[in-house]
Formats: structure tokens, sequence, C-alpha cells
């Protein structure tokens, strides 16, 4: 019985039992839930205050109940709103908050709300050996400062009969997880590493991160590519959670193709006798059946009813499927009429292992409250190309609003409601004294260390005037526009709750309008904060150099395990050529066109195949690309083009096939096909890197670079230079996938040549050869192939 221990809330077991109706994401304010709480106190206190000898209110009384039913040891919790005491009769009060009319409101408005109520109801009847207990419902409109009462009387065994009816319901999913955390623990103490043999490092890496889960610790790796780094993570998370070491493991990625490969990790166990349930949470708008996302029963036919169909729907794919993949959770979101993207947060419950966007878990925005609302759990994280995390985390704690939407709304709103567009005009008003600060400074942008304090109480204002509007109105002029503001305004007011010496604001003038932005110079300490609600990270990359770089702009911290890999491969099967006599900065990059053109295309001719060079922008990438076509048009040219659809990505992909001719793709360093891809063999066998990756000059960069300078000195290195050579290593990774995969890689700039940029080298680049010209080039590279 110890080992069978269930403790849930009562409020999560009537609403999980009973459910039903449409799912409705109309607008709720943010304020709702803080309206709700003072509603609920302001009652409370006025019933206390009325305490007399013939009745007496008791607020907020908490409830626990331990009870072995069947096989399970059940803890039931929770706290009624009010328990009022009189003479000849004890009332449970159970208070709700509605915008509804009263008049509207009867005693079955929501089953829930009188199911919870007798749930309380009978554990203090039984508690308090009581043979009958009242119910109370109270309704209390915010709008109107009114109250409506419904009071019911029940006899314990009444009560009895109706809380082991929802025990028995829930009876059913708890035996159900309980025969599948067996049936899982077995498959996982029986489960051997997938693959015949580890590759050199993998048993090491995987060892490490078992340790590191059992430890409840972090650790930062970085290991080569074609390590196989997902596996080596994978498999010791799933053996610790055989051990009991873990609930769920969270994988955590950048981008879709690292997902999919954890996903096809996932389904490589399974094929070799794991038991284990993985979901794959794709965004709302690309899973959405409809071309706008719109959750509620008026707009979308699936919102309408989803909860009366949503048990019989987890009880069906729970019992015929464990791999959820994106087809997966469409197929039965489409055959039971589901809105897919709740559907697969619903099966998130009762999945083991969740792949899913670094937002799911640390954006303080959008990340899955269910798992990560109630501080730490016993949750692993797997954070997959970690070296994405840093900028990704100043994007997540950085919210930014401009003046126009406001003066847009402004116009709108005069006619419609005059207190929201006096509201608007406060802000654009304030706004436009920003701007007279801007045109006072040089290059139209004004900063400062401590927050703008004075415009939140305007943001504030607005929000709270939009609020009783958005929720009575919809489908009507300016419902959209506003809606939109408020979620940005709430989002900066969010952001702002997290200042400190960590972030800047600034204003920026932009021809017409104008930007405030809160700015996350370093994520460390909030992603660190983030990592807590966890047990245990792992955060690994081919590319975490340097390693103590990461380690601090990730949030780690000196107790924290590092480890390198070295590269598994025979260093013999790349060729590293450094052309150090290209200067590819940005004021002698018309210089260097033609000489590109001539490096390149000594690159490609030592063996037919397929390469890629990548450039440090599109402008400079089309300019050589012109150029290389025009003198050597017996090769097959093929550009990346500046925005491309999922479809135009796969075909530019299906580009790399083995064959007979040479075919050169011009490409964008950092961009979508420089890391992530898997050309394996002779799909690619080339890799040319014009230029040492710096992002590009821009405000947020230096003022980055200045606040590092300030702090350790190295604000270059940290704004600029690890940024851009992880983008250089990300992509001479695309060529050395395999034991078996050999290439040629030239790294094109002077700067290649400098210590700095040396020191940054892994060990496996040592034996690189630095040329003097073209025909060096065209030299080693035939030397190399000849021998191959």
């Amino acid at each position: 019985m110890d080992d069978k221990k269930i403790k849930v809330s009562i409020r999560n077991l009537v609403e999980f039992v009973l459910r039903g109706g449409d799912l409705d994401s109309k607008f709720v304010g943010s304020s709702r839930a803080l309206e709700g709480t003072r509603a609920h106190q302001k009652l409370q206190k006025k019933y206390i205050e009325e305490n007399n000898i013939i009745r007496e209110y008791k607020a907020e009384v908490s409830l626990k109940y331990d009870i072995e039913y069947k096989e399970f040891s059940f803890i039931i919790e929770g706290r009624a709103d009010g328990v009022i005491i009189e003479k000849e009769k004890i009332i449970i009060d159970e208070i709700k908050t509605v915008n509804k009319p009263l008049e509207l409101i009867d005693e079955d408005y929501n089953i829930l709300h009188m199911a919870q109520a007798k749930c309380y109801a009978y554990i203090y009847a039984v508690q308090n050996n009581l043979k009958n207990i009242f119910v109370q419902l109270t309704y209390y409109n915010i709008s109107s400062d009114e109250s409506k009462y419904f009071i019911k009387e029940f006899s314990d065994q009444e009560l009895k009969l109706f809380f082991l009816d929802l025990l028995d319901k829930y009876f059913w999913w708890a035996n159900f997880i309980e025969e599948w955390t067996v049936k899982r623990n077995a498959s996982i103490n029986n489960m051997k590493f997938p693959f015949d043999d580890y590759r050199p490092g993998q048993r090491e890496m995987a060892v490490a991160v078992y340790n590191t889960i059992k430890e409840g610790s972090k650790i930062f790796i970085q290991a080569p590519t074609g390590v196989g780094k997902t596996v080596s993570t994978l498999f010791p998370a799933v053996k610790a959670m055989g051990q009991g070491l873990t609930s769920k493991i969270f994988y955590l990625t950048a981008k879709t193709i690292t997902a999919n490969v954890a996903e096809q990790c996932v389904m490589n166990m399974n094929d070799k006798g794991l038991k284990i349930r993985s979901l794959v949470i794709t965004a709302k708008e690309k899973i959405c059946f409809k071309d706008k996302p719109s959750c509620n029963p008026e707009d979308c036919e699936f919102a309408k009813g989803h909860y009366d169909r949503l048990n019989n729907a987890l009880t069906e794919i729970l019992n015929k499927e464990t791999l959820m993949t994106r087809e997966t959770i469409i197929k039965y979101a489409e055959e039971n009429r589901l809105c897919p993207f709740e559907f697969s947060l619903e099966i998130a419950l009762w999945s083991d292992c969740i792949i899913c966007d670094y937002n799911y878990a640390f954006n303080p925005q959008v990340y899955l409250k269910n798992f990560f609302e109630n501080g730490r759990e016993d949750y692993i994280f797997l954070i997959d190309e970690a070296h994405n995390l840093a900028d990704r985390g100043r994007e997540m704690f950085s919210a930014e609003l401009y003046k126009k939407p406001f003066l847009n709304l402004k116009r709108i709103m005069i006619k419609k409601e005059p207190k929201i567009a006096k509201a608007l005009n406060s802000i654009n008003s304030y706004m436009i004294k920003l701007r007279k600060i801007c045109e006072e400074q040089d290059g139209d942008i004004y900063t400062q260390k401590q927050e703008i304090k004075e415009i939140y109480h305007l943001l504030k204002k607005f929000t709270k005037e939009s609020e009783e509007w958005l929720a009575k109105n919809n489908k009507i002029e300016g419902y959209d526009e506003l809606l939109e503001l408020y979620f940005n305004v709430l989002s900066y007011t969010r952001i702002s709750d997290f200042y400190d010496d960590k972030f800047i604001t600034y204003v920026e003038k932009q021809n017409d309008d104008v930007k405030i932005k809160i700015f996350c110079l370093d994520p460390s300490y909030l992603l660190g904060e983030a990592v807590k609600r966890g047990k245990a990270a792992v955060f690994f990359s081919a590319t975490l150099s340097p390693i103590n770089y990461f380690k601090e702009i990730l949030g780690g911290n000196e107790e924290d395990y590092t480890m390198r890999i070295p590269s598994p491969f025979p260093k013999e099967n790349m060729k590293l050529i450094i052309a150090n006599r290209v200067s590819t900065k940005y004021k002698n990059r018309e210089k260097s066109y033609n000489l590109l053109a001539e490096y390149i295309n000594a690159l490609v001719r030592g063996r037919k195949g397929n390469y890629l060079i990548f450039f440090p922008s599109y402008t400079y990438m089309r300019n050589v690309y012109d150029i290389f076509s025009e003198s050597y048009p017996h090769i097959n040219t093929v550009i990346q083009e500046s925005s491309m659809s999922e479809e135009s990505k796969k075909s530019f992909l299906d580009r790399f096939k083995v064959n007979s001719e040479t075919m050169a793709v011009f490409a964008v360093l950092g961009g979508m096909f420089s890391e992530g891809i898997d050309l394996k063999g002779d799909k690619l066998i080339g890799v040319g890197i014009v230029g040492v990756g710096l992002p590009k000059l821009c405000f947020e960069r230096d003022i980055i670079k200045n606040y590092f300078n300030n702090i350790n000195n190295k604000g270059y290195e940290y704004s600029y230079m690890y940024p851009g050579m992880n983008k250089v290593l990300q992509a001479v990774g695309r060529v050395i996938r395999t034991e078996d995969d050999k290439g040629g890689v030239m790294l094109i700039d002077e700067r290649f040549s400098s210590r700095n940029y040396r020191e940054l080298f892994p060990k496996h680049w040592n034996a690189n050869i630095t040329v003097k010209n073209v025909m060096e080039v065209q030299n080693i590279i035939n030397d190399f192939w000849k021998n191959k």
C-alpha cells in the first residue's frame, strides 16, 4: 500500500472526473483572479464581523483526508472557503465570483461548484462525526456587488456515496497509471543500449548524465557532432526513470529539426523493447485545424463540447499509442473532434518524456503551469543545442512596446469607449515625451539603467479599463486590435517584475514611431531560477565553446559539472584549410568577391559532390553567387532564399543526393541550414565558411558588450566573438556525421589565424593547414581526395 500513494486536490479530483462542456478561451482579464480573491476576502470579512453566539464563520478551512480505497492510499486535500457554525447546523460555504447577471444563475449553473462543495462537506462531516451537513453556494457578482445563495442539506451517507463514486472513477485512472508504471519500469530495467556498440565518448557521456541526475545537479557537455548526443542523454535519463529518480523527462529544443531527432531516438529505443510514452508538443499555430486559432465554441467546432469528449479520447490514445507524434495527435483529435493543442497538453500529464521547445519550460509568459507552478519537482531537463539558449533567454525575458498602436487604437475607441481612449491617449502622450528625449540623443536612442517607472501606472490604468470592455464585447471593430495591445502591455508589465541590474531600458525613435524596450542583457540568473523547477539539468551541444562562458551565461555555478568529449572520428577524415589572405570585414567585402569565387571553385573542383558555402549575410552571399555562377557555369549552383516555407526547406534539403555532379549551395551562416541538418555520407563532402560569423553590429549587441566589459572586461567576446564562432563550429559540424564520412573544410578570413580565434578551435582542428593562395587550396584538396 505504501508504494501506491496518490495525492490529489479536491478541485483536481472533481474537475478531472466531472469535467464537460466547451473549451472557451474568451477573454478573461488578468485581474480576474485577483478580483476573485478580493471578493472572497470581502465576503469572508463581512461574515466574520457578523460572528455572534448563534452564528460563527471560519474562513479558509484546510481539509485533509487519508483513505485506503481498493489498492491505493489516497491523500485528498483542499480548502473550504468558509465553514458556518450555527447552533443546530454546520454549513460549508463555497464562494464563486461571476460577471454574469445573478438572475441567470441557478443551482445547476456549474455542476463542478456543487461537487467541490460536497467533497468538502463529506470530509468535514467524517472528521467531525456529523450525520447531516449543509452546503451553501455563494455567487458574487463583481460588477453589481450582489450575492445569491443556494443552500442544500445532505446526509453523511449521501455524501459518502457521491464521494466514493468520484473516487471510483478516479481509481480507474490511478490504477491505469500504476499498471503502466510497472510495465514501463520493467521494460526500462530490461533495456540495453539501442545500438550494437557505443561510439567513443558515448559511454562516458551517458554515465556522466546518469550520475548528474542521481545527484540532482547540472552538467554542461560539449560533444562533437557525430558522437550521438541525443541517445547519450535520453538513454541514461530513461534508465534513471526506471530507478525512480524522476517522474518525467523534458527534452528541450530550439528547433523542430532537433525535436525530430529526439523523437526518432525514442522510436529506436521502443523498437528495442522499451515501453515509454513520449509526446511532441507542437505550437498552437502550427497544429490548429483552423486558419487562425480561436478557441471558443462560436468560432471552432472542435472547441464546442471539447471536454465532453476529452476523457474518452484520452483513454483511447493512451491505450493504443506510446509515441504521440504531431501526426498521431492530429489523427485522434480529428476523430474525437478535439482541439489538438489542448489535447496534447492534456496528454502531457500522462507522458513520460515530453519533447518541446525551450519556451514551455523556461519562458515566464508561456511555460507549462501544470508542471512548473508549484516549485521544484523531480523533473529532468535535457537541453539540446544549448548554445542557442543564451539569446533565446534574452528574448524570453525582454519586452517592448511601440507608440503607433496606442495612437491608432485611440482613434477607434474614442467613440466606443472614452475611458479606454483616455488611457490610450495618456500613454501616447508619454511616449511623445520619450521621443523628444530620443531626438536630443545622437542616433535617436536613449538608454537608462533604471526602469522607466512613470509609464507603469499608465499601462496598468489601460489594462484595467480594457478588461471589462473586452469581456463584454467581441467581434466588433477595435476588439482584435485592443486584445493584441492588451496582451503586449501585459507582457511588458510582467517582464518588469524581473527587472534588476541585469536589465536596461531603452527608447528608440524609428521613423515616425517610438519603441520602448525592457532588454535583458544577462539571462543567467533567470535561466538558473527556471532550471530549479526541475531536479537536474543537462546542457549539451557540439559547440559549447568556451564552456566556462556558456556555464556562466546559462545560469550555472562553480559546483556544476563540465565535460568535453573529443571527436570520435579519425582526424584524417577531415581536411581543414585556413585561407587567411582574405579580409571579409564589412569595409573590405566588395574587394573580395572575385577572390572568394576562386577559392570556392578550388574547394569544389577537387571531387564531384555536394558542398555548402556559408556567408555572413544575404547581400554578401548574393554578390559572390552572381560572380561564381557567371565564372563557373558548368557547376550547379543553388542559393538560399531569405524566407522559406517548411515545404521549401524540405525541397532545398532534398537536393542533397548522392550523384556524379558537383553542386555548390550558397547559404547563410547561422541560418536554418548551418545547424541541425544531418547530411550523412556523400550527401555533403565539403563546407566553405566566409567570415568569422560575427553577429551584425547593432545597438543591442553593443550594450551587451558594454555591460560585460564592466563585469569582466570580456564584452566583445561575450557579445560578438563567442556567438559568432559558435556559428562557425556548427556549420563545420555538418560535414563529418559518422565514422565513414570524409570532407574538406575551408575557413576564409584573416582573423582565423589570430590567437584569440585559434584558442577556440576544438582539438581535432589542430591539424589545419594555412594557405597563401588559391593554387595551394587546389593542390591540398586534390591530394586529400586522391588518398581517399
